[in-house]
């Protein structure tokens, strides 16, 4: 049985292999359907299509996939994708992780009296500096504003309305452009493999097309193994299909943030229920999930049987 189109959700940031995989015109031919593309801002506007039943696969963060499925979003995810692409950038008279001992803390508590920006409630950047500003105890010495599109927060650090972001790499390559900014925080020092996208199949697809499923993860892993082994060849790539976006910039975002794979190894399992604990204790959930609420391990470990290879030679 085939379905007629297949509607693939994906986010706005540059560094994600999707945007290789939508010019292959073969993934369209092997899977025998046509192929719809959507754009999104946030992970949580893509829970909410797949809720809606308005997406087949996507490509997003995991904290707010879990966020879905708790509360019964019929989702799994199949595969992984990347990992650590969190960071925070500021202007440039504060002090980054290096000068300060790689120490969160000191480098967050120069922003008390300020204002960060970072994406959308439930995003993976959020959760992660909410943990952090919880951790701290700093709720109440820095203010923090939820963007629901992430590009303005660069432009918010430019009029002065912002002292900083937490966000992708994508982010603080954009406000290099617009004022004096650098990386504060680095993605290697805030969350070990913190999994920052991953595949997600609606579960209808996964009972009714399982071959999708494979076929699919198999172009996921061309495209994933491109860009960690060719990353200038896969910047070109990206910027024939992004707007607004040339060669030496991509390349600049992708060299941020290196770590592609499509395996779902056991440091992305761990990190992703340590945002599990987290999304509980910070109330953005209510029950914690179990490995087998999230994963369906089945299909990526036929397409990816060897190591997995999220660490940096």
């Amino acid at each position: 049985m085939v379905k007629n189109r297949l509607s693939i959700g994906h986010l706005t940031t540059c560094y994600h292999s999707n945007f290789i995989l939508m010019q292959d015109d073969d993934l369209k031919t092997q899977l025998n359907t046509e192929i719809e593309w959507k754009m999104f801002g946030t992970g949580p506007e893509m829970v909410a299509a797949f809720r809606n039943n308005e997406l087949d696969i996507g490509y997003m963060g995991l904290p707010p996939a879990i966020i879905g499925i708790e509360k019964d979003v019929k989702i799994k995810c199949v595969a992984g994708g990347h990992v650590e692409g969190t960071i925070m950038c500021a202007k440039k008279k504060y002090k980054d992780d290096i000068q300060l001992d790689n120490n969160v803390f000191e480098v967050l508590s120069q922003f008390k009296g300020s204002t960060i920006g970072v994406p959308a409630k439930g995003s993976i950047h959020d959760v992660i500096l909410s943990f952090f500003i919880e951790k701290y105890n700093l709720q109440n010495e820095i203010e923090v504003i939820n963007y629901q599109q992430p590009e303005i927060i660069a432009l918010d650090m430019k009029s002065n309305k912002l002292e900083g972001g937490v966000g992708t790499p994508c982010l603080a390559v954009f406000a290099e452009t617009l004022l004096e900014s650098h990386l504060v925080i680095g993605a290697e020092n805030l969350w070990d493999n913190s999994p920052s996208y991953g595949i997600f199949f609606h579960e209808d697809l996964i009972e009714k097309h399982p071959n999708y499923v494979l076929e699919f993860l198999a172009f996921h892993k061309k495209s994933a193994t491109l860009v960690r082994q060719s990353p200038d060849v896969a910047a070109k790539m990206i910027a024939e299909t992004v707007e607004m976006a040339n060669e030496e910039y991509i390349k600049k975002v992708l060299s941020i943030s290196p770590k592609y794979c499509i395996a779902l190894s056991n440091g992305y399992v761990t990190s992703t229920m340590e945002f599990v604990e987290a999304l509980h204790r910070l109330g953005y959930i209510k029950r914690k999930l179990v490995i087998e609420d999230i994963f369906n391990f089945r299909f990526v470990e036929k397409i990816h049987p060897e190591n997995h290879h999220y660490l940096i030679n």
